[in-house]
């Protein structure tokens, strides 16, 4: 089946009152799932978690409205998947950044409704010559998706060869904030980060992150909850997660941001990064016939 063939993704994999497959932005096949919880978009190239508006909430997560929506090219906001590696390639850099998995087809393997009337996907990565051309070791990776009160997503990575690999890895969500001026960041204090802004300085967190310019760190052997206090919309976005020792905090700020052409006027304000994420000093090891989860639990709690 081929992997954007709607009508036969919709008789195989539709359930009523959960998920449908139609065509989306820029042609895009996607999932388009909406339950008593929550509704969310998520387009099969890259398995890209594009959308997450629990039920009387303004939407959790930042997609941008002027974004690129086409086959090969990334997706501006929602949940791009960076995989099997973090930022450039270790020794080639003709290799995209961040890795291929957020702009390659993915396969749906299985859809459920839940007890709780949550909705559950299970995506898996389709390979090609090309992929296996940049990524030439035996391996295999789903993408588990849950669209409920809380939006669960786990990456899991098997390693079916003989010999070990090293394995970067992010789940790059953006989050929508009603003001990058009026939120700030917590459960990060005291952590060591890399500063790519200052070229990689090694720095010390004092007290919540708070963003006034351009922002881009890899916080180095953090396995807290992260918490994104919004005064504006009175909200906390709580990032739980598991088998992830790096946590990244991004916003490109105005001039990057106009640079990049899929931001929008001032579009950088209404959102920030924050990245569940093995990368840099934190890559994974995957021995043989081993299996690597990482999972990122996102929920949304009142701010008193």
């Amino acid at each position: 089946m081929e992997s954007n063939d709607l009508s036969a993704l919709n008789t195989r994999f539709a359930i009523p009152g959960h998920v449908r497959f139609k065509e989306g932005p820029g042609g895009l096949a996607v999932a388009e799932i909406a339950n008593t919880h929550a509704e969310s978009m998520i387009a099969l190239q890259g398995a890209h978690v594009m959308t997450w508006q629990p039920r009387g909430q303004e939407p959790v997560l930042w997609l941008s409205r002027h974004g690129k929506f086409a086959p090969g090219k990334s997706i501006r906001g929602g949940v791009p998947i960076c995989w099997p590696w973090f930022g450039p390639h270790a020794t080639d850099a003709s290799l995209p950044g961040h890795g291929f998995a957020r702009t390659v087809m993915w396969e749906v393997k299985e859809t459920g409704a839940q007890p709780d009337g949550a909705t559950f996907l299970r995506f898996g990565l389709i390979e090609t010559d090309a992929i296996r051309a940049q990524w030439p070791h035996s391996s295999s990776v789903e993408l588990l998706v849950t669209v409920g009160a809380e939006l669960k997503v786990e990456l899991l990575t098997r390693n079916s060869g003989g010999a070990s690999f090293q394995l970067g890895e992010a789940f790059h969500t953006y989050f929508h904030i009603s003001d990058v001026a009026d939120m700030a960041i917590r459960g990060l204090e005291g952590c060591a980060y890399l500063d790519k802004v200052e070229g990689f300085s090694r720095k010390i967190q004092q007290g919540a992150v708070v963003i006034g310019s351009e922002v881009d760190r890899v916080y180095l052997d953090t396995g807290a909850d992260c918490l994104i206090d919004d005064r504006g919309l009175k909200r906390r976005i709580r990032i739980a997660k598991r088998n992830s020792r790096s946590t990244v905090v991004w916003n490109p700020w105005t001039e990057k941001a106009e640079k990049m052409g899929d931001f929008g006027p001032q579009g950088h304000r209404g959102m920030v990064c924050v990245e569940t994420a093995n990368a840099l000093d934190n890559v994974v090891t995957v021995t043989p016939g081993a299996e690597h989860g990482l999972l990122a639990v996102i929920s949304v709690e009142a701010l008193e």
